[in-house]
This record gives C-alpha cells, sequence and structure tokens, in this order.
C-alpha cells in the first residue's frame, strides 16, 4: 500500500481556546474557509461529518469520521473513498504553543491506499487549500483578537 503525507502549518497570533473555538465554529465555515466550505455533523470522537471541500475546480463531498478531538490541542477525522483501502486519508489539525498569545497551527493528511500513486495533481491541489485554509484562518482569528 502506498502513503502520502502533507502537512503545512501557519504562526497565529492568538490563543489556543480562540483558535480553537474557530476551528470547530463548522457553522461559520462559509463565511470565511475557502477550502473546506461546508461541515455538518456533531464535533464529537466516533461521529460522522459531512464535509464539502473546494479543490482548485473540483468540489468534493467526504463523510469522515471523527478519531480525535482534544479542545485546544488536536481534531483529527479519517475518510474513505468508497471502501476502505482504495483511497483513504486522515487529516489533523494540531494547535501547538508557540510563545506568548502566539500559537502554530499544524495542517496534516496522511493519505493511503491503491490510489495515491495515480492522485499527484489531486494532492498538489490539496496541499495549496491547505495554506489558503491556514492564512484564511489566521486572518479570521487575529482581526477577532
Amino acid at each position: 500500500m502506498t502513503q502520502k503525507n502533507l502537512e503545512t502549518e501557519v504562526i497565529i497570533n492568538s490563543t489556543a481556546a480562540r483558535v480553537w473555538q474557530t476551528l470547530t465554529d463548522f457553522g461559520a465555515y462559509p463565511q470565511w474557509n475557502p477550502f473546506i466550505r461546508e461541515v455538518t455533523g456533531v464535533s464529537n470522537s466516533g461521529e460522522q461529518l459531512t464535509i464539502q471541500m473546494h479543490l482548485g475546480n473540483r468540489v468534493m463531498t467526504i463523510r469522515p469520521t471523527i478519531l480525535v478531538i482534544r479542545p485546544e490541542r488536536e481534531l483529527r477525522w479519517i475518510g474513505h473513498l468508497l471502501i476502505p483501502g482504495i483511497f483513504d486519508g486522515e487529516h489533523s489539525f494540531v494547535i501547538e504553543p508557540a510563545g506568548e498569545n502566539r500559537v502554530r497551527l499544524i495542517q496534516r493528511e496522511t493519505f493511503n491506499g491503491l490510489l495515491v500513486p495515480f492522485s499527484g495533481s489531486l494532492l498538489g491541489n490539496t496541499k495549496r487549500s491547505f495554506s489558503t485554509m491556514n492564512l484564511a484562518l489566521k486572518e479570521r482569528v487575529e482581526q477577532s483578537n
């Protein structure tokens, strides 16, 4: 099985609590998030979400299951294309301290599955979308301080 890791990060001049509040306020995503445009579902471990993402000119809907929810530290889910093992993605947002009223947000995804070697352009668009979302989150949080 093939694996591919994507990772982006941004420093946000705010508290972990404020970043977490913005990151988990799914209802506000259409107002600021250029990548993940819509999320429905409950943010509890084991719950399934429905997520609409914009990747370049493509719109994709996935239905991942939340694996980890640690307030002010980590949100992680896993999604599958069709059936597990074809194209799986484990996505996480990790918030780390980076000084007084500063945090590092790390957005990463590990892709596994049979189709990963054939997904180069999709993965390139995905990494760019991570960076775009990170900057939009930074702007949203810092403007609300």
